[in-house]
């Protein structure tokens, strides 16, 4: 994507965070010489082999998965939270924008067994379920319910690069302190979370 240079990120490990906390994103690949996308969770691993990957899994009926040894490359994208920036807000004259962070992942597929996607699947459910008031494991599941990972595709992807927009006013320095009093005031989460990294800068 398109970054200029004030506003792009490249701190690994607050990347790495960030995708973490942020992995519900979208899978683009090309399908029938379209693009085509998926939202899935993309999780932030590590594989057998000591490399940085992305695992997921989509269901078999998406169409998708049929083209990708066709793809050289796929994109996967994080959003994280965003917000309407009033011009108002500045000391001087200029017009409003959008704060927002974004990342971009580009990175190799392939497919994985089943036993591979069941462990990646334990992992998934072991992660979200950590908080529940009533986690469920899929260890205590019956084998007829666990089949449903016959229907699902699992898969990897190693990343080849990371590409991560922190669009945070960098260039109003001077404004700071009116944007983030401003994005608290309107009480939206996504705009307390933008000035809650504006803060960070």
């Amino acid at each position: 994507m398109f970054i200029p240079n004030h506003h792009r990120n490249e701190n690994a490990s607050e990347i790495r965070a960030f995708l973490k906390a942020n992995s519900f994103g979208i899978l683009v690949s090309q399908y029938q010489n379209k693009p085509w996308a998926t939202h899935i969770p993309l999780e932030l691993e590590v594989n057998k082999e000591g490399k940085e990957v992305l695992t997921a899994h989509i269901a078999k009926a998406n169409p998708q998965w049929h083209e990708f040894d066709q793809n050289e490359e796929v994109l996967c994208i994080f959003n994280g939270p965003h917000s309407y920036i009033s011009s108002s807000w500045y000391k001087d004259e200029e017009v409003p924008t959008w704060d927002y962070i974004a990342v971009h992942v580009y990175g190799k597929l392939s497919i994985l067994s089943e036993e591979e996607v069941m462990a990646s699947m334990h992992r998934l459910v072991d992660k979200y379920e950590a908080h529940s008031k009533e986690p469920i494991s899929l260890k205590k599941m019956s084998p007829h319910t666990l089949k449903q990972v016959k229907g699902v595709i699992g898969f990897e992807i190693e990343i080849t690069d990371i590409q991560a927009q922190y669009k945070l006013s960098r260039n109003r320095k001077q404004d700071h302190p009116k944007i983030i009093a401003e994005l608290e005031d309107t009480k939206n989460p996504m705009s307390i979370a933008i000035a809650k990294a504006i803060k960070k800068e």
